[in-house]
């Protein structure tokens, strides 16, 4: 089973998107060694703690510091963007790059209605068709088309659907695309999506049989405290989240409920359960109970963790266990 690494390029508290790129080039090449097979990107805008809105800019990035490992969109945000544009911009990754380029789309529009009209986006209620348009672009070149993506035309970029609903595992198995969950961040639905997906799958020409992607959180440490101690950090950033209060990375604390509120840590808790959390032996142990309980045919791991050399050891335990496990 291959796993990979799912980063948003955060901006933790005390430094600038100078540094927070500069730590997304450094544990992409060590996600590399590491033997990660693929690292994804996410499209967020407006957020100060998030440097990866110009997700296609900074996927190159990645791509040219990288040699083997798979690079892409985890994902793009299609009602944001004309599907021509995306195709354009990945199809031109893939020329840079060859067979290294991933698309993954959702639905979401990566930011509040503010942004939205900043965009300029009038909306599509067509997310079906604008993948599918979007699809057809990177198809086989077809001349006489009255639009073509140059470049684009012929790369056949994979594309996955992403989701947190029951909606992109639908849309997925109809078209015959790879899925990937958003776990990390809103499970609830997680159990009736892999079903559904894996259930009403239809073999199309991208794909032969379902392919499920298990998105995790991973904060592994030295011990179960640290590894407490580390999440931390995304437990406030959620908090934060969720109340308007939109901010840079926020340093760990050791008393997370003095800090949110006992009631808030539960919600966060509750959203954030699909976490690895602890020493080795405790999220090599949390990752195979995860991986025993969807089957997964691939596992993508996040961690939203303020120090740099912490969140590249937790990438670099969670890859020995998966190693192990496998």
């Amino acid at each position: 089973m291959k796993y990979s690494v799912l980063d948003l390029a955060p901006v933790p508290e005390g430094t600038d998107a100078v540094q927070a790129m500069k730590n997304t080039g450094d544990l992409a090449q060590r996600a590399e060694a590491l033997g990660y097979h693929r690292y994804w990107m996410a499209e967020h805008h407006n957020m100060p703690g998030i440097a990866s809105a110009a997700t296609a800019v900074l996927i190159g990035h990645v791509a040219g510091l990288t040699r083997r490992i798979r690079v892409g969109a985890g994902g793009i945000m299609l009602p944001n963007h004309a599907p021509l544009t995306v195709a354009e911009q990945f199809g031109t990754l893939a020329t840079l790059y060859g067979d290294r380029i991933d698309l993954g789309l959702g639905r979401a529009p990566g930011g509040d209605p503010a942004v939205y009209h900043a965009l300029r986006r009038a909306g599509s209620d067509d997310f079906a068709g604008d993948v599918a348009e979007l699809i057809g672009y990177l198809g086989d070149p077809h001349p006489d088309a009255p639009v073509r993506a140059l470049p684009g035309e012929g790369t056949h970029v994979p594309v996955w659907i992403l989701g947190s609903s029951l909606y992109g595992a639908q849309l997925a198995a109809q078209m015959g695309l790879p899925y990937a969950f958003a776990s990390h961040f809103a499970p609830d639905a997680l159990d009736q999506a892999a079903e559904m997906y894996r259930r009403y799958f239809k073999p199309s020409g991208h794909l032969d049989a379902p392919k499920f992607m298990l998105a995790i959180n991973v904060f592994g440490a030295s011990t179960d405290e640290e590894g407490l101690y580390l999440r931390s950090t995304m437990q406030q950033a959620f908090a934060r989240l969720r109340t308007g209060q939109r901010g840079k990375l926020p340093r760990p604390v050791r008393d997370i409920d003095a800090v949110i509120g006992a009631g808030m840590r539960r919600a966060v808790d509750q959203a954030l359960r699909v976490s690895a959390v602890g020493s080795a032996d405790t999220i090599k142990r949390q990752l195979a109970e995860w991986i025993e309980r969807y089957a997964p045919d691939e596992v993508i791991l996040t961690g939203q963790i303020h120090d740099h050399a912490a969140r590249v050891k937790s990438f670099a335990m969670a890859a020995e266990a998966l190693d192990s496990l496998a």
